[in-house]
């Protein structure tokens, strides 16, 4: 094998698919990137047999082939070599030679066949959204999906399509988020999780334009995205996705509206008294026309007032300061309202059409003086 491209056009694509590559695996084929320019084309791939990605990039094919080489030593080369062209040349004995300018490096690469393509999928059942959409909705919940492995269907988002509306909600245990947006299409119903590690990848890769859409396809235990040259291939999380409407709810006895970035603020003030890993609650205290936020811990104290818009019964309620923060700064919205019922029920953050709500358990904490 034999071709030639850019460093910046190889560098993109290598970067694109190591986001595949496992961090520890006992299969070493699984630790390369497979160059496959045996087709009239430059794919490159990476497979960790749960998320596989796959790129296509622009280069001339002197001498087509295919050769596997490892992820991480052909990508510290790319990165720095030169910003000019690149030449990759292999021979039987999968010695491979990857010159730039006056750099030469030889490696020894692995055969081809041993590699695990990502799987073809049929793209009979698919949505298509706007790039800017996905990468912002990922954004919007994915700090709420649960790192413990304990309970599998927590470490995943659920998408649920109705007509041409698209629902994400992730939780952990302590919070939902739930972000809902119109599509610019109807869809059949449908409901999957989709792995956090997946969305957090397909994120990071999305250039992310308004005018550049992704595909998603299903099947009954895959998720594909497609967008540029890019596909990505993953596996769903199995299960029965917990029923979220029976944990939302209309009522409240306290509705506070107040100013989005004062709120963020005062709460990130107040966290420099606490010590990573302390759990100290921030507590409010809600009365007419005003919020005393309060926290207490062994470096100190803090205590500040916000203004607000107030209806219904005042209210003390203590709360993980993190899980305010996180939630309040992906709301684009200037003034946020919050509902709540009692110090024992969850907080709700949302907006009038319920295009975002953040809930928020409450957790107890002793009064301050």
């Amino acid at each position: 094998m034999k071709l030639i491209c850019s460093k910046a056009a190889l560098l993109n694509g290598v970067q694109t698919v190591s986001k595949a590559v496992p961090n520890k695996t006992t299969m070493s084929i699984l630790e390369c990137i497979l160059v496959d320019a045996s087709k009239g084309a430059i794919t490159l791939t990476a497979n960790d047999m749960e998320l596989g990605i796959e790129t296509i990039i622009e280069g001339d094919i002197i001498e087509k082939g295919i050769i596997a080489l490892d992820a991480k030593i052909f990508l510290d080369i790319v990165r720095k070599l030169p910003d000019n062209d690149i030449t990759i040349e292999t021979d039987a004995s999968y010695k491979t030679t990857i010159t730039c300018e006056k750099a030469k490096f030889n490696i020894i690469g692995k055969s081809g066949d041993d590699f695990s393509y990502i799987p073809k999928v049929e793209r009979n059942d698919s949505i298509v959204i706007s790039q800017f959409t996905l990468k912002e909705v990922v954004r919007q919940t994915i700090f709420s999906i649960s790192d413990n492995d304990n309970n599998k269907l927590m470490t995943g988002e659920l998408f649920d399509i109705d007509g041409d509306i698209l629902k994400v909600v992730s939780l952990d245990g302590h919070r939902i988020s739930i972000r809902k947006i119109q599509l610019k299409n109807s869809y059949e119903s449908k409901k999957v999780v989709v792995p956090g590690k997946t969305l957090n990848e397909v994120s990071k890769i999305l250039p992310g334009g308004a005018e550049n859409d992704v595909t998603i396809s299903f099947t009954p235990n895959q998720i594909v995205f497609e967008f540029d040259n890019t596909t990505v291939v993953s596996r769903l999380i199995e299960g029965e996705y917990f029923k979220i409407s029976q944990m939302l709810s209309s009522d409240y006895e306290t509705k506070v509206k107040i100013n989005k970035k004062e709120f963020i603020n005062c709460i990130d003030r107040a966290t420099l008294l606490v010590n990573e890993g302390d759990k100290k609650p921030i507590i409010i205290n809600i009365t007419d026309e005003k919020m005393e936020l309060k926290i207490n811990s062994i470096i100190g104290s803090m205590n500040e007032d916000i203004d607000i818009e107030k209806s219904g019964k005042d209210l003390m309620i203590g709360f993980n300061p993190r899980f305010l923060i996180d939630a309040l700064r992906v709301i684009d919205d200037e003034i946020v309202e919050l509902y709540m019922v009692n110090p024992k029920a969850p907080c709700f953050i949302k907006d009038a059409e319920e295009n975002y709500i953040y809930l928020i358990l409450p957790v107890n904490f002793t009064t301050v003086n």
